[in-house]
């Protein structure tokens, strides 16, 4: 019995001595993947159209905002995001100057794209390549079985601490946003199509007469 015993316990020895050592081999690939798809959105979108639906959390973790809408994006800087329910709003950068419309108030907020970019969440998916310039990209695991990569801007002005992309069989999934009151918003797109033809009218926005414009 003992030299079964010996030969059991040598044998779970070296079960954990492979996992672990499989362990050290397997994570560093994990990380290189997970930038790597990020990167691969930028070279290899042009532009982007799906739905999403997006949920807000705030520090409680307690469900303050629940809304359904779509997006497209045409890269680099222009962009649009149409919620649709439970109650409507559009946001829509021209490449120059980013709109937002609130239908139920009658206003229209516009600002410059340079300064509605920088650091935002936007220009993760509608910026340019100079995401090193902006962000401090690192791999971040979840266990939930994407790929996620943690973007932290280095502009204090950003109004957000950190935003998160995940990817699922290499295609866009997922984005998790934290901002500076401690709010997370989950965003998870779905029917999405890569490098699809857009008008251009897409990405152009006139204020209605009659709306109350507020900014540049």
């Amino acid at each position: 019995m003992k030299p079964a015993m010996q030969t059991s316990k040598s044998g779970l020895r070296l079960m954990l001595a492979a996992t672990f050592l499989l362990s050290l081999l397997l994570t560093p690939s994990a990380q290189a993947d997970g930038l790597e798809r990020l990167r691969e959105f930028f070279s290899n979108t042009k532009s982007l159209s799906a739905n999403f639906h997006q949920v807000v959390r705030d520090a409680q973790k307690r469900k303050v905002q629940e809304v359904d809408g779509s997006m497209r994006l045409l890269r680099p800087g222009k962009f649009r995001w149409d919620y649709s329910k439970p109650f409507v709003q559009h946001i829509v950068g021209d490449g120059k100057k980013v709109w937002l419309h609130d239908p139920e108030l009658n206003q229209v907020t516009v600002r410059n794209m340079d300064q509605a970019l920088g650091s935002s969440p936007a220009a993760l998916l509608a910026g340019g390549n100079d995401l090193d310039e902006n962000f401090l990209l690192t791999y971040q695991e979840r266990g939930d079985g994407l790929e996620w990569v943690l973007a932290t801007p280095k502009s204090q002005e950003s109004g957000f601490e950190r935003v998160a992309v995940g990817f699922k069989d290499g295609a866009l999934y997922a984005m998790a946003l934290h901002d500076s009151f401690g709010h997370t918003t989950l965003i998870r797109f779905y029917d999405v199509k890569v490098n699809p033809e857009l008008p251009a009218a897409t990405f152009t926005f006139t204020p209605p007469a009659n709306a109350d414009v507020v900014g540049e």
